[in-house]
């Protein structure tokens, strides 16, 4: 599940990103920022750890309809991944804080709601946060090494890295969507 959640997370495809936000500051204040982002993006996605399952009992969202809403969501990630549109987004003009790294870009819909389903999975919340720490900290270390990962691999290998990341993300969201219809049906229709 650590693995899945680093590929949604898809800090490799966002080195770009990241360079392009942050670009006219200095390293030692990249560092900083980035480190500071991730730190909101671990923040937000433990509190969706925590309180994400409640928050979809009191809306009436079960587990099933999660995973189906999830899978689709993740791949319509994966296709944009895959296939990225041409024009870039122009960065903000000031330091970011929170928006744009933290969320959407770190801590987005596709890892929100994969925390939420696979921390209904797991069962245990400490677990599941053990699980998230570990794909943070490996997302967070490459994010901070992205200057380098651009220059040794160049906008290609980068590039080849996100559509791989993207054909991964694609497999997950479409079991995602499978196993929660699977299940659906089976609690609908009292199938055992």
């Amino acid at each position: 599940m650590a693995i899945a959640l680093f590929f949604v997370i898809n800090v490799l495809g966002n080195i770009p990103l990241y360079i392009s936000i942050l670009g006219r500051y200095s390293v030692k204040k990249q560092r900083l920022i980035l480190l500071r982002e991730f730190g909101f993006a671990l923040v937000i996605l433990l509190l969706f750890n925590y309180f994400g399952s409640g928050i979809f009992h009191v809306l009436g969202i079960n587990k099933h309809i999660l995973g189906m809403g999830g899978g689709i969501l993740l791949l319509l990630i994966a296709i944009t991944m895959i296939f990225p549109t041409d024009h870039k987004e122009k960065g903000p003009q000031h330091e970011p804080m929170i928006v744009p790294l933290a969320t959407p870009v770190i801590a987005g819909p596709g890892s929100i709601t994969a925390v939420m389903l696979y921390s209904s999975k797991v069962g245990n919340p400490m677990l599941m946060t053990g699980i998230i720490l570990g794909a943070m900290v490996v997302s967070c270390a490459i994010a901070l090494l992205s200057p380098f990962f651009k220059y040794g691999l160049g906008e290609k290998g980068l590039v080849a890295f996100e559509r791989l990341g993207g054909m991964i993300v694609a497999l997950i969201g479409v079991q995602m969507f499978a196993t929660g219809a699977i299940e659906l049906v089976k609690t609908s229709f009292n199938f055992s």
